[in-house]
């Protein structure tokens, strides 16, 4: 998803369980506004965790052998 939609849930949520004073019959516009707003922070976090785990400065290794077969190696070092 990204940042852009967590924080729209968030804001969304927000909206719905602060500030929206309407009803719908049988729907707690409050509580749903708050599940937006929870939904929206993990969407965050987990975006903000995944593309910190692709972080990182890597080289890759290519070993030739005599027989013609070729072996990479791939190392990664965190920043």
């Amino acid at each position: 998803m990204g940042y852009g939609a967590g924080a729209f849930l968030v804001a969304v949520g927000l909206i719905l369980a602060l500030a929206v004073e309407d009803s719908i019959s049988g729907v707690d516009l409050t509580m749903v506004g708050w599940i937006l707003t929870i939904v929206g922070i993990a969407v965050l976090v987990l975006t903000a965790v995944t593309l910190n785990s692709r972080r990182g400065a890597g080289s890759v290794a290519t070993t030739t052998h005599a027989d013609g077969s070729v072996t990479e190696r791939r190392t990664r070092t965190e920043i």
